[in-house]
């Protein structure tokens, strides 16, 4: 029996090694792509849309097949959530380099992708954010830093245009919840604000995690605006605004693209149709044909609908593989050569970068609800 054994074995390991080689299993390349954002707290839900967007793209482009440099290549989602922690967010970046991605999207907010930027930085790799708008994410000096979103430094503006020219508001009180992302996106506001006339009655801070906004708002009610602009995510501007008017307050609301989401309705209540907001980017009905076929694909898949930036991680995965293509490469140092010459005509439109990473043409959209669904006003090309 012992003799039969040894003169089987081998004949069975060569008869598998050929199988392999034959389906093509043995000559895939992993390639990992990371993706960071908060998939636990109170903005998990805004995260997993993001990540979803991400890992749709990576599915399509591994059964379409991919090919680099006569290799074939297996696309791998290294999804990590940082909880919107700055702290947690670096940590997850120097995984994610020891995982040896060759490249990042991520992550979604101004506060976690700053810190993160220069560990992605030190590392060569190419660090794609689908949503933070803070102007300085992009101003560091560094080469890898992109982003398919505009900033609040056109964010800001272009809702205090709409609110003095489209809503005729004359009087402004403004809170923020002192991120880097609210409190960036509000400074940016008050600046364009004042320089149309408007009335800035006071600028008030809170948190992250806040919950209760009585004493803030009992103040601001004293002082009588025409509205309020709140510089935060949906998970604090919806009780902000349930809050608001549940104490009378007939101010307009007034917030940026962390509050502007399909979310909002649930965590507003009746107060949502108080809302006018804005996006750093292009709506889905904007998107047109390219943007109901994304829709549609993503509801198939996940069983949800998109909530605000899952487009846009999406067409990131896709720059990505497109660097890699012009490349023909898969090193992360050869795939950052080539970001800047991208020119990528995607769902959300056609991306170029200008020298610091950013969108050479941002959009800007204003959108109001009613009866709790996200309208679109205008857009505003930057």
């Amino acid at each position: 029996m012992k003799m039969k054994m040894h003169k089987v074995l081998p004949i069975s390991a060569a008869a598998m090694l050929f199988a392999a080689m034959a389906t093509g299993a043995a000559a895939d390349e992993v390639v990992k792509i990371g993706h960071v954002a908060p998939l636990t707290g109170q903005i998990a839900h805004l995260g997993k849309d993001n990540e979803n967007g991400a890992r749709l793209a990576v599915e399509e482009i591994n059964a379409k097949g991919l090919t680099i440099n006569g290799q074939k290549i297996k696309l791998e989602l290294d999804a990590q959530d940082d909880a919107a922690d700055p702290r947690q967010a670096t940590q997850v970046a120097q995984k994610l380099v020891d995982d040896k991605v060759v490249a990042v999207v991520g992550h979604l907010n101004s506060g976690t992708s700053i810190p993160a930027s220069k560990i992605y930085s030190d590392a060569g790799i190419v660090q794609i954010s689908p949503s933070a708008t803070n102007p300085q994410y992009t101003l560091q000096g560094f080469k890898t830093t992109y982003r398919v979103v505009a900033t609040d430094a056109q964010q800001g503006p272009a809702l205090a245009q709409y609110a003095a020219d489209k809503l005729k508001l004359k009087k402004v009180a403004i809170v923020d919840d002192a991120t880097a992302y609210g409190q960036g996106l509000a400074n940016e506001f008050e600046k364009k604000a004042k320089s149309l006339g408007m009335q800035v009655l006071s600028h008030d801070a809170t948190n992250d995690k806040a919950t209760d906004f009585r004493a803030i708002l009992t103040k601001i009610k004293g002082e009588n605006p025409d509205a309020i602009m709140y510089g935060g995510m949906d998970a604090t501007g919806g009780p902000f605004a349930k809050q608001a008017k549940q104490l009378g307050l007939r101010a307009k609301i007034l917030a940026g693209d962390g509050v502007c989401t399909d979310q909002l309705a649930s965590l507003a209540g009746e107060a949502t149709d108080n809302v006018v907001c804005s996006e750093a980017g292009r709506s889905l009905q904007a998107m047109g044909k390219a943007g109901e076929e994304f829709q549609a694909k993503f509801q198939k898949r996940f069983g949800v609908p998109i909530q605000i930036y899952a487009p846009f991680t999406y067409d990131a995965v896709y720059i990505i593989v497109d660097a890699m293509k012009r490349a023909n490469s898969t090193d992360p140092a050869k795939i950052l050569a080539a970001m800047p010459s991208t020119d990528y005509k995607g769902v959300i439109g056609e991306t170029t970068f200008d020298s610091h990473g950013d969108l050479k043409h941002g959009v800007i959209t204003l959108y109001d609800y009613k009866s709790g669904k996200k309208t679109p006003l205008t857009e505003v090309s930057m």
